[in-house]
């Protein structure tokens, strides 16, 4: 069945088509979430599930695990949606906040650590220099970000590889700026020790430089 539209009506059609579409900003979104609108939360969730994906596979030990986290980060964005104040924080950082918190709730049940083939995946998709993902580079340089404390490992995460800034990222550990800026300087000054450290007589020793925009 053939609809016929009348000439006005098609020009009405044609002025709404050239006005520009706007998305909701996030805090729209959010209003409309603490309301109960799943319309809405399911807009953040297509906005945001890849950075947080990207996050959690980070921190944690296998895709699985990652998709997990997200899952129950998603739930407890739902559930206490009430609690979001963009007048503190912007949704991102909130949303690192909780991913970050269910990630250490984990770690203290499960007593799990990084997986080096997680970290290769981030060092990888970061696009560092080529010289980087050199495999023994690569490997050795795993390590000492496994070894790091979790919170200086976090910090190093959250700052050179999810790109946030100190305050940011203070919001997401629940640390002060101060303590963000010394745990970013720590686990630096740690990883150029392990690197100055001497190595075994077969490794590459041409790749010194490897890494070193963390210790920047």
């Amino acid at each position: 069945m053939q609809r016929a539209l009348s000439v006005a009506a098609t020009r009405r059609l044609r002025r709404v088509d050239t006005q520009p579409v706007t998305s909701p900003s996030d805090e729209q979104l959010m209003a409309k979430v603490k309301q109960g609108d799943q319309a809405a939360f399911a807009q953040l969730v297509h906005r945001h599930v890849n950075t947080l994906y990207s996050y959690a596979l980070r921190l944690s030990k296998t895709p699985a695990n990652a998709e997990d986290l997200v899952q129950e980060s998603w739930l407890s964005a739902w559930t206490n949606a009430a609690s979001f104040d963009p007048g503190k924080a912007r949704l991102t950082t909130w949303l690192h906040r909780i991913l970050h918190n269910r990630f250490i709730d984990g770690v203290r049940k499960k007593t799990e650590v990084l997986d080096p083939d997680a970290i290769d995946a981030a060092l990888t998709e970061g696009g560092l220099s080529e010289s980087l993902v050199l495999e023994e580079r690569l490997t050795a340089l795993n390590r000492r970000i496994n070894q790091l404390p979790g919170e200086q490992r976090a910090a190093l995460v959250l700052r050179h590889f999810q790109g946030f800034g100190n305050e940011d990222i203070s919001h997401i550990l629940g640390v002060s700026v101060r303590a963000v800026e010394s745990l970013l300087a720590r686990a630096r000054r740690t990883l150029r020790n392990q690197e100055q450290q001497p190595r075994a007589p077969d490794a590459d020793t041409d790749s010194k430089h490897d890494g070193s925009n963390l210790h920047e």
